[in-house]
């Protein structure tokens, strides 16, 4: 698991490999990660849009950005978390993720980003 605090919200990043399989006749390494996002501050935050670079150890960098998460824009108060899983899907057993949340706090208007900090994509198999 990564973490990593900034402005008071708390993110947590754990993965885990979920396997193989071929699409449009191509071998695909599909990955899952459960993200955390915890309010530490003393103010109501919400996330609003999310940016994500996804490097593949096969094949270029690619950038993923969009709004909320998973269909939602969750409101936090302090001391409130919201938790949620994706994937994604590598051409390679290896790569790594990285990211920011765009973040309004409620209580001031003013608007922040929140670091997602850098994990690795690793297939079990392919480890030592």
């Amino acid at each position: 698991m990564v973490q990593q605090i900034t402005q008071g919200i708390k993110i947590s990043v754990e993965t885990h490999f979920e396997g193989m399989f071929y699409k449009n006749y191509k071998l695909r390494y599909a990955f899952g990660y459960r993200v955390n996002i915890e309010n530490q501050s003393n103010d109501t935050v919400q996330l609003q849009t999310r940016f994500w670079e996804i490097k593949d150890a096969l094949n270029d960098t690619e950038f993923v950005q969009g709004e909320g998460v998973i269909g939602k824009k969750p409101v936090l108060q302090p001391g409130e978390h919201h938790t949620y899983q994706s994937g994604c899907l590598l051409t390679g057993p290896f790569g790594a993720m990285k990211g920011h949340y765009n973040m309004v706090n409620l209580n001031t208007a003013k608007k922040f980003q929140v670091s997602i900090p850098s994990f690795k994509l690793a297939a079990t198999y392919a480890l030592n």
